[in-house]
């Protein structure tokens, strides 16, 4: 057992020693042996790093491109990629208006425009009609893949100008403002002007700008009536209530108020009124039985004194 131990530790020793000269062999046919100071080295050869390796460490990207175009059959006509470039600078446009004018919110009255413009564009892409060329956007630009990023875009945009009713405070042709907007904006400018104006003494504004403040909610009220609100005059009109009250201090009481004091009034007294009523009824009832028997013993006395008389 022991030489067998001993024959294949020196069969296994040769066996490497062969491998690594195999591996010696390989090196120096690949990389050639060099004399460096009497000494002899294995020449490696510095191997140049890829340009995209070399712009990843020094902390660049580059994009993947591809390396030849897709057939003429798939890309996009030039039409549609300038609409999609002048969607994309109006989409912005838009997007910025509403940004700027969030806070107070005046988006109905200074982005009607950029939004006329974004959705007349989008109808040019969306159409089915053939442009130039007899060519038309709509499935290479809308239906060309899953993400439908241009409806979607669109879709979020028109749904915060749909929710804020800004089609109620314009125009039939939704280009200006509407009259009812105009006069209400005139309106308020009024009640702000008079609580700027007697800013420093709150008794005193309470007092003249009641007119006004009334005014202005009462139209408020008509248009809310009438289902020509918007967020922007919504918002106005919440912020004004604020100043009035809680800033100022003001207290304005509602007219719908009267009636329903008069109602709790009658609400209050009518089980007094039933009660008394249900009294007075009984005490005429009490006396309308008593009266009959009063009658009857009367007529009885008036027989016995004739049988005696």
């Amino acid at each position: 057992m022991g030489f067998c131990m001993k024959f294949a530790f020196v069969v296994s020793c040769v066996f490497a020693g062969w491998v690594n000269i195999q591996l010696t062999v390989v090196k120096c046919s690949v990389y050639p042996l060099e004399m460096s100071d009497g000494v002899l080295k294995l020449h490696t050869p510095v191997i140049p790093m890829s340009p995209v390796f070399q712009a990843n460490s020094l902390g660049f990207f580059y994009s993947l491109s591809l390396s030849s175009n897709f057939p003429e059959d798939l890309e996009v006509n030039e039409h549609c990629i300038e609409l999609l470039r002048i969607f994309g600078e109006r989409y912005v446009t838009y997007a910025n208006c509403l940004v700027t004018y969030a806070r107070p919110v005046k988006i109905c009255q200074n982005c009607y425009a950029g939004f006329n413009s974004l959705e007349e564009i989008y109808t040019n892409i969306s159409s089915d009609q053939p442009g130039p060329e007899n060519i038309s956007c709509h499935d290479s630009l809308m239906r060309s893949d899953r993400l439908m990023l241009l409806y979607n875009l669109y879709s979020k945009l028109d749904e915060i100008w749909t929710s804020a009713g800004c089609k109620q405070c314009l125009s039939g042709d939704q280009q200006t403002l509407s009259n009812d907007t105009i006069y209400f904006m005139a309106t308020l400018n009024i009640s702000l002007t008079c609580f700027e104006t007697y800013q420093g003494n709150h008794s005193k504004l309470c007092t003249d700008c009641k007119g006004s403040y009334k005014r202005l909610n009462e139209l408020y009220g008509s248009m809310e009536k009438n289902k020509k609100l918007c967020i922007d005059i919504e918002d106005a009109v919440n912020m004004t209530r604020r100043l009035w009250s809680k800033n100022f201090g003001c207290s304005f009481p509602r007219e719908e108020t009267v009636p329903v004091i008069a109602v709790s009034c009658f609400m209050l007294f009518l089980p007094i009124i039933f009660y008394l009523s249900s009294f007075l009824h009984s005490e005429q009832k009490k006396r309308k039985l008593i009266h009959p028997k009063r009658a009857k013993s009367s007529s009885n006395l008036m027989n016995i004194q004739d049988k005696f008389s």
